[in-house]
């Protein structure tokens, strides 16, 4: 009788080579919380492997939402809510990324490029205020605007980014239906459905 002796292999992922496992996600965790959260370095480390990037959608871009924007994320799982799990990704990127705008969309042949945003604010306040009245008891989280100034023809531009909470049952969501509300066949809103 031979023996053999015990491999190891990686169960996380066909492509990664590690032959005893992965570092601890308590440590990564303390290793991002020690980079404040830093959400360049969170994107890079999900690009290794499909282990980290599944440690960076489940663990890291939450905790990311959360130190970011704390009242926001609170209120949004208030009452039992869960709309964001999953995708923290998605609402990470809604927080520092401005999607811009296409040339040939909503505003004719101004191409205005997709970008970090350095410092945001989102307003339950400001949302409220530009949602119709009829639908004013939805909660409505909207930046401030990322301002793209002097953009020929157009002037001035300011893009908002926002999230609902429980948009599903939201008023808005049942105004569109009934108006069978058309979308631009170009722009869309990209985390507006998603959340």
């Amino acid at each position: 009788m031979v023996l053999v002796v015990k491999q190891y292999r990686c169960t996380h992922s066909a492509s990664c080579l590690c032959l005893k496992g992965h570092i601890s996600e308590d440590a990564l965790f303390l290793v991002f919380r020690h980079m404040n959260w830093n959400p360049r370095m969170i994107a890079l480390f999900s690009c290794v492997s499909k282990w980290f990037d599944d440690i960076a959608k489940r663990v890291l871009w939450k905790e990311f939402c959360h130190a970011r924007a704390p009242r926001m994320m609170q209120d949004l799982h208030s009452g039992g809510s869960h709309i964001v799990d999953g995708n923290w990704k998605a609402l990470g990127k809604l927080l520092i990324h401005c999607a811009g705008c296409t040339k040939g969309g909503l505003f004719g042949n101004i191409h205005v490029p997709g970008h970090f945003v350095f410092r945001t604010r989102f307003s339950r306040t400001c949302g409220k205020s530009i949602l119709p009245p009829q639908c004013r008891t939805d909660v409505l989280y909207v930046s401030d605007p990322c301002e793209h100034l002097d953009q020929g023809e157009e002037g001035d531009l300011g893009f908002f980014r926002g999230i609902f909470k429980s948009f599903a049952s939201s008023k808005v969501k049942k105004m569109l239906i009934e108006k069978q509300a058309k979308f631009h066949p170009k722009e869309v809103a990209l985390f507006m459905t998603g959340l």
